[in-house]
């Protein structure tokens, strides 16, 4: 048992260290890649890695399940990889990986109000609060940098709200449906759209790979694709077969730390005040993922 829980936290480290590092990632790949070439390797890449690892999957999944793992592809992998990277374009990595905390936030706000999936009174005072340190967050990185265009923090909060809808949809509907399958699944229906993306946006003109910032670029994305992508979603499954999903959420905790700490030490700026919208987003989280015994349908 102490084993398990010894290991259960190496885990969380982990996951907080590999999703934590993503952001930076995406900031340094988008040096030498467009944020649609970015979002369509870093799709491409992943789907290589997961059909390699579980093709044997798919056959599992269920007719009537496709139509949800189709829906689950779109918005849990495919608009986000390109919606993150478009907003790293003009907002710093730090911020970008606070606002994405804002997901469990999210799940709730959706679950009850989409969903039907009951909620507490906490759990929704939660995230009142969440999106009050969202409106701090954004409106003094708005101030402190004027030059960036803190409307793009609309893409990241799209990608939260999929991000919700996705993990609502996993639960309602795809119970039956193993992680990996779906995960699978998921890069099946999104896999063909990706190299089209990746087509269009004359990745393939061979001049490009003369220019080292390219080369380079293209590197970070698959260390992207592999370590922040299919080996992180292997991670946070298994984490949540040992622990449990409220113990897993609480990687959204850590997260931002590391991240934080990649993009202080790249230089970007990051005021108190930002840290006290961060402190406030991460105080609705908690509240918003605490498990309670009353609870009431919204």
């Amino acid at each position: 048992m102490q084993s398990n829980n010894s290991k259960k936290w190496v885990y969380l480290l982990v996951l907080s260290l590999i999703w934590g590092t993503s952001f930076i990632l995406i900031k340094k790949a988008l040096l030498g890649l467009s944020a649609y070439q970015l979002g369509a390797l870093r799709t491409l890449i992943t789907g290589l890695f997961l059909f390699v690892v579980g093709y044997k999957k798919i056959k599992t999944i269920k007719k009537e399940h496709w139509k949800w793992v189709a829906i689950s592809g779109v918005l849990g992998s495919f608009i986000p990889a390109f919606f993150f990277a478009i907003a790293e374009t003009e907002i710093d990595s730090a911020v970008v990986s606070v606002l994405n905390s804002l997901v469990p936030l999210n799940t709730v706000l959706l679950g009850a109000a989409v969903f039907k999936i009951a909620s507490s009174t906490r759990q929704v005072i939660g995230v009142i609060i969440g999106f009050i340190g969202t409106s701090i967050l954004i409106l003094e990185g708005a101030d402190l940098n004027p030059n960036q265009n803190y409307l793009y923090a609309g893409f990241v909060i799209a990608s939260t709200v999929m991000y919700a809808v996705n993990v609502n949809i996993i639960k309602r509907y795809l119970q039956e449906v193993k992680p990996l399958a779906i995960a699978v699944g998921n890069y099946v229906v999104i896999f063909i759209p990706a190299l089209l993306v990746l087509i269009f946006t004359d990745f393939f003109n061979l001049n490009n790979f003369d220019i080292p910032v390219f080369n380079k670029a293209i590197g970070y994305v698959v260390i992207l694709a592999f370590f922040g992508t299919a080996l992180a979603k292997v991670l946070f499954n298994t984490l949540v077969q040992m622990s449990t999903p409220v113990f897993a959420s609480s990687v959204t905790y850590i997260m931002p730390i590391v991240a934080l700490a990649w993009g202080l030490l790249d230089g970007e700026t990051f005021s108190w005040t930002q840290g006290v919208g961060t402190l406030i987003i991460l105080i609705g989280v908690y509240l918003a993922n605490r498990k309670t015994k009353k609870i009431r349908s919204v």
